[in-house]
């Protein structure tokens, strides 16, 4: 067992890397686009999210760390070969958002200096290839992570006060909307906690050394902190767009984020979003990152386990240097996202639903732990949740292309 200022750190590094792989490119596009549409109703959606996040990211955390074990093998020891098919998914799906996540660094360079976006991809992609090659990558990429989340937040703050949002107004339809739409909360949940960043903190635990029910104790100040600091960001810009909105400015369909910061304060604002943009694209290439090769990693012993760490700086390189290329040469594969797109909004009800059944396995989860029965109940009303309107999705998805 970490003494508690060990285990403290590794909680906050995993809480925050979930919190900012989930605040990418397309965070801040969904939030403000929907704030756009909705208006004040749209907080009723971010609060749904809020409980669903809740929810999901307790449940995973805890049967991840008190197992010992990865999502992959926990699959597959409940079902052989299932962890494959789960590996697959994550990955492929990282790794296709992965080229969103390194466009909208280069985006944010864009702004910020006028270079390109594809050149300002080139250099995300070397940054995220340092961090991740760097003797004690870990912790960098914790530290990293944290400083571009202050960054986020404090920006935004700024653009919250010098915009004067109605607040008691997006209270009120808070909790009382006039209009709800499922859509927005089944999309907001897929990119709050959707793909691999329902593992993300998970296994950061893990390789931080937190495992065991003796570990309860920070799994959960993990994940609430991690759900707190995504939730506040989004609340956030939320309230930035209402205000915006309310002043009777017109946000621009095709960067609805960007018009945000540009009618709160300007150009300078404008550069404020580029910033922003930049961190979000960052945190968010680390995040997919770490966990998609994560999910790479099946080794049960110390031996397997050294073999896998000699090879996973190649297996790094290759990802980032993957998702880098294709936006340099190709551009966002608009076709490719939308399929992957849509699958990836069937992962989390179907690796939950994974997890729910493993945590009644004791050859899984050891004699001694139960697991809490509100949990298991909350998260098998989201399963069927996501899975419909998963599935929903898929049939949009598909039908689009035709």
């Amino acid at each position: 067992m970490l003494n508690h200022k060990k285990a403290f750190s590794v909680a906050m590094g995993a809480a925050f890397l979930m919190a900012m792989s989930a605040v990418g490119p397309g965070f801040l596009t969904q939030t403000a686009a929907f704030t756009s549409q909705m208006g004040a109703d749209f907080g009723f959606a971010i609060l749904v999210c809020i409980l669903v996040d809740i929810g999901v990211q307790l449940n995973i955390w805890r049967i991840i760390c008190v197992s010992g074990k990865r999502a992959q093998q926990i699959a597959n020891e409940l079902v052989p070969g299932l962890g494959y098919v789960l590996t697959a998914l994550i990955v492929i799906g990282g790794l296709t958002f992965n080229i969103g996540n390194i466009g909208g660094v280069g985006l944010g360079f864009n702004v910020l200096f006028g270079i390109s976006p594809e050149n300002g991809a080139l250099i995300g992609g070397a940054i995220a290839l340092i961090i991740f090659l760097v003797r004690n990558a870990l912790i960098v990429m914790d530290r990293t992570v944290q400083v571009l989340a202050v960054v986020k937040v404090l920006l935004i703050i700024f653009i919250v006060a010098i915009s004067s949002p109605p607040v008691g107004q997006a209270a009120l339809h808070t909790i009382a909307p006039s209009h709800i739409d499922f859509y927005s909360i089944v999309t907001i949940v897929g990119g709050t906690v959707g793909g691999y960043i329902s593992f993300s903190g998970g296994h950061r635990l893990l390789e931080g050394g937190l495992k065991g029910k003796e570990s309860i104790r920070y799994i959960n100040q993990g994940a609430l902190t991690g759900i707190g600091v995504a939730s506040f960001i989004r609340v956030l810009l939320f309230l930035a767009a209402l205000a915006v909105i309310a002043e009777g400015f017109k946000l621009n369909p095709l960067n609805p984020a960007a018009s945000i910061f540009s009618a709160a304060a300007g150009n300078f604002g404008y550069k404020f979003f580029g910033l922003i943009l930049l961190a979000a694209g960052m945190t968010s290439t680390l995040g997919s990152t770490f966990t998609s090769v994560s999910f790479l990693n099946y080794s049960t012993d110390k031996g397997t386990e050294s073999i896998f760490h000699k090879l996973r700086p190649f297996l790094i390189i290759f990802f980032i240097v993957f998702s880098t290329a294709v936006f340099y040469f190709i551009g966002r594969p608009a076709k490719i996202l939308v399929i992957v797109g849509a699958i990836n909004g069937l992962i989390l009800p179907i690796a939950l639903a994974i997890l729910l059944v493993a945590v009644t396995k004791k050859k899984i989860m050891g004699e001694l732990y139960k697991h809490p029965l509100w949990l298991t109940i909350f998260g098998w009303i989201i399963v069927v949740f996501m899975a419909y309107a998963g599935v929903e999705s898929v049939i949009k998805g598909f039908s689009s292309l035709f």
